[in-house]
This record gives C-alpha cells, structure tokens and sequence, in this order.
C-alpha cells in the first residue's frame, strides 16, 4: 500500500499545479488502483470485456481531467477513484445492453465478502445508490468508500469527518437498507 504520507504530499503538490507531482503520484499508487480495479472486476460478471489495466488507464485519464478538485488526502483521493471506476463500470454496462440479473442480496454483508468475487449487478446497484443518495448522502458516500474504495472504518472516519462509531452505524443501516432494495429489485 502507497505511503499514506507521501501520497498526501504528492496530492497536496498537484492541486499546487505541479505536474511532476502528478506524474509522481500516479508511480506511488498505480499498484493500489490496479488492486482497487481488480476488486471492482470480480464483482462484475466473469467474462467481462474489461481488463483491470483497462479500467485503471480510463479512470487515469478522468481523474488527470479533475481540474478543479483541491487534493486533500489519501483517503479522498481513492473515493474519487473508486467512484470514478464505478461509472465506468455502469458506463460500460449500459453500453453493451446488459441484462439486469438481480444483484445477490448479500454483497454488502462485509467488504471482504464483496472483495471474494461475489457477482454484482453494476446497474441494479448503481440504481440503489442513486435512490440512498436521495434519501442520505453520507451513507452513500460511506458505501462508496468502504465498498467501491475499500477504505477502513478509520480511514472513511476521516474523510467523512466523523466518528468511527459513526462510521460503523452508517454502514450496519447503508448495507441494510441496500439488501432490501436490492431484494426488492429481484426477479
């Protein structure tokens, strides 16, 4: 895992304008979102068209277009990220046309459930999220950060602003309220 110090460092130099920063950070964290992308693929169906070289590249290309972003930590670097790969996924899956297979109920049980492979249905999720983000914004966001991003319970804390304890309500309530959604959604 990058050093939480000097890809702070690095980020804070970026949203400065310092290009080399940029070029920087990217070398300090490629591995991490190549593990963040790989995570992201194995929730999608097994023969997907994207590779996560691919997906890490696109989301490159995105995140250097994040002009008006002012860098503040690790922690919101990779919820961006995370959310960016999130979109491309439900992109793509809009694209090709893909048949709704009904998400398993269980895929938020526990972030280590979701980083085993279990099979998710990008579009039926991406749906739950946009109507939770309606409902409570930082519960979204928590999801984004734990599900999508991978964050810990500490690291989400602090890009939130709040406590871990907070934390730890939020998402028992965010992944309850998306398993009855998601059930709701089932064929």
């Amino acid at each position: 895992m990058a050093d939480r110090t000097k890809v702070t460092s690095l980020l804070l130099g970026w949203s400065d304008g310092d290009d080399i920063e940029r070029s920087r950070l990217i070398d300090a964290v490629y591995d991490e979102l190549r593990r963040l992308a790989r995570g992201h693929l194995r929730r999608e169906r097994e023969n997907h068209s994207l590779a996560p070289t691919a997906l890490v590249h696109e989301a490159y290309l995105k995140l250097i277009d994040q002009r008006h972003t002012k860098w503040q930590n690790r922690a919101q670097f990779f919820a961006i990220a995370a959310r960016i790969m999130r979109r491309i996924l439900v992109d793509h899956a809009r694209s090709r046309g893909a048949a709704r297979r009904g998400a398993p109920a269980t895929v938020l049980l526990d972030v280590d459930v979701a980083a085993a492979g279990v099979d998710v249905d990008v579009l039926a999720l991406d749906l739950a999220m946009e109507k939770l983000a309606r409902i409570d914004e930082r519960q979204n966001r928590l999801v984004e950060l734990r599900f999508f991003a991978g964050l810990t319970v500490g690291e989400t804390a602090a890009a939130l602003d709040v406590a871990p304890i907070t934390v730890k309500r939020d998402w028992a309530l965010a992944r309850a309220w998306l398993f009855r959604e998601l059930q709701a959604g089932r064929p």
